[in-house]
């Protein structure tokens, strides 16, 4: 199954390590500091020009991708609920 994490932006759910609201984890210092240094490294894909609600961390071929998503990380995880019948 794929998640929509907004703008064009779609990724298998396998590939994805955990989701996160920005408003939450944004007030631990090493969680700023984490996102800082892997922006500087090339980590971080910026989805949309508009305030990020959530990250993504995600990892495709070994290489970690974290995504700054404007989709709350409520919407995004019940995207990423399976249906049942």
């Amino acid at each position: 199954m794929y998640v929509h994490l907004g703008g064009n932006v779609v990724v298998p759910d396998k590939e994805i390590i955990g989701i996160f609201d920005m408003n939450i984890v944004t007030t631990s210092e090493a969680t700023i500091q984490f996102l800082r240094v892997a922006e500087e490294e090339g980590f971080v894909v910026r989805i949309s020009d508009e305030k990020p609600k959530s990250f993504i961390i995600t990892e495709r071929d070994k290489r970690s991708i974290i995504y700054l998503s404007p989709i709350s990380a409520f919407t995004l995880i019940r995207r990423t609920q399976k249906i049942e019948d």
